[in-house]
């Protein structure tokens, strides 16, 4: 197999205006998901909120992936900031209850890792793909590791793709809200900093 770069493996050609670019020429926007505790809700509340996740997919008529990211979250800069909030104080008791509580975190974590979850839908939009008669698997295969071939377009033809990922994506809006979730479109930083950490697990 001959040597192949970072680069080559990663299949984003680019990212603008809240748009992740494929090298194939498709389209990706991210949304970022809040959570909520299902398991404190009252058994009529899971119910309705099965339901309506029901309704939700039922009523997507493109493919969307939906992603969990977990990761240990470093909570050393959250520690520090309270130990000096702890220096800093000249409240008595405020300094004991900080100095406590920090002490619980610290003993906490070395029990279990404190992990940060994070929820995103990804909304594709293909442009180049012609439709064909392919089986599920095949048509998993080819949302999810599509061909790498390097498209472009011209700058009308972006505003005009963006247009529909951005129609999709108030469907998407209109099917969660309901559920009670909150939902936000991922800018441009906040895109290449998941994909730096996506391609950078161990940073």
């Amino acid at each position: 197999m001959p040597n192949q770069s970072t680069e080559q493996l990663v299949p984003i050609a680019d990212i603008r205006e809240d748009v992740v670019v494929l090298k194939n020429g498709s389209l990706r926007m991210v949304l970022d998901v809040s959570a909520i505790n299902f398991e404190l809700r009252s058994a009529d509340d899971q119910i309705a909120i099965l339901q309506g996740f029901q309704r939700f997919l039922n009523s997507t008529d493109f493919p969307l992936q939906i992603v969990v990211s977990s990761r240990e979250l470093d909570i050393d800069a959250y520690l520090k900031t309270i130990d000096q909030i702890a220096d800093s104080t000249e409240n008595e008791l405020m300094k004991i209850q900080a100095s406590e509580y920090s002490q619980f975190i610290r003993e906490l974590s070395s029990l279990s890792n404190i992990m940060l979850k994070k929820f995103y839908v990804i909304i594709p939009f293909y442009i180049y793909e012609t439709p064909k008669i392919t089986g599920l698997v095949q048509s998993l295969k080819g949302m999810f590791k599509p061909k790498e071939v390097s498209k472009e377009f011209t700058e009308e033809q972006f505003v005009t793709y963006k247009n529909q990922l951005l129609q999709r994506a108030e469907l998407i809006y209109g099917g969660l809200v309901g559920l009670g979730l909150k939902i936000r479109t991922l800018e441009n930083e906040e895109l290449k900093k998941l994909y730096y950490e996506l391609y950078n697990p161990e940073k």
